[in-house]
């Protein structure tokens, strides 16, 4: 608690780990003209409701969270941001595959596949 203003201090929205700034810097890097940044949404598809969508973005929502990062500017859309306070969102790659992965502490359960989540 702070003892100036006596609240608390907000939690992150989102933790990204380097890999994640890094791979954000390469997609803004070769972004479509207009892009302002990268957004981050939960939209309600896939086998358990929730799954994670990351898009370029043109144009910025009242609501949104912005994290600025060395490489752009990281959103995280306003509707899912309950659904991924203290998440970790890291960049993988391996022989096979590459792409975000999440750790969520608010996750209650995914797929099989691992395409979706629910809270």
């Amino acid at each position: 608690m702070s003892s100036e203003t006596g609240t608390r201090a907000r939690p992150a929205a989102l933790n990204l780990t380097p890999a994640a700034e890094a791979r954000i810097a390469e997609l803004m890097a070769r972004a479509p003209e207009g892009a302002i940044g990268v957004k981050l949404s939960t939209p309600r598809r896939g086998c358990s409701g929730l799954a994670y969508s990351v898009d370029y973005i043109t144009d910025e929502k009242a609501f949104d969270e912005k994290i600025e990062t060395a490489g752009g500017t990281f959103y995280v859309d306003g509707a899912s941001i309950l659904y991924l306070i203290g998440s970790r969102m890291d960049w993988v790659e391996d022989d096979f595959a590459a792409g975000f992965t999440f750790e969520n502490p608010n996750a209650k359960g995914s797929c099989g596949c691992g395409e979706s989540f629910t809270v």
